[in-house]
């Protein structure tokens, strides 16, 4: 049972492997500037816009970040996040896009 257990364990972390991989952080910009520029930073040359929303340089950053982790909280915001109906993919690249800011 527990052999069973760890080979789905490891299927699922290629699966979640191959998704991050798959998503286009270009694309993921692109979105954010359309979402997420009114409350975060998004990009190097744009000015803080709120205190209470973290740039995502910032989030980038996090010692416990995580690409999909991040994607799946995209699919279900914070309650002071607008409603962004975001798809998979959108909420994917978005978090391709910040792990590219963790420099």
């Amino acid at each position: 049972m527990i052999k069973i257990a760890a080979f789905f364990s490891l299927v699922f972390s290629i699966i979640a492997l191959d998704a991050a991989a798959a998503a286009d952080a270009n694309h993921g910009r692109q979105v954010a500037r359309r979402w997420c520029v009114t409350c975060h930073v998004v990009a190097a040359n744009q000015r803080q816009t709120t205190s209470e929303a973290p740039p995502f340089a910032a989030i980038a950053r996090k010692p416990d970040f995580d690409v999909n982790r991040l994607a799946t909280f995209l699919m279900n915001p914070y309650p002071r996040m607008p409603a962004m109906s975001l798809t998979r993919v959108e909420a994917q690249d978005i978090a391709a896009y910040i792990a590219t800011l963790r420099r």
